[in-house]
């Protein structure tokens, strides 16, 4: 699933400043993500519906 790795290449690098998850491509998304080395950096925002929006951090969550 190379689009994944390449959207979060995006946010890393601030490219683009979030990235909209909808429920349908959510577990699959969320496989990549849990693979990438800087996973804690990244923060993922439930919104209704299911959709997810997540955002890079500077500083690894807990």
């Amino acid at each position: 699933m190379e689009d994944v790795k390449q959207m979060l290449d995006q946010l890393r690098n601030g490219e683009v400043e979030k990235i909209h998850i909808n429920k349908a491509n959510f577990l699959q998304f969320r496989e990549q993500l849990i693979k990438d080395e800087q996973f804690k950096y990244f923060r993922g925002e439930a919104k209704q519906g299911g959709d997810v929006i997540y955002t890079f951090l500077k500083e690894p969550r807990a």
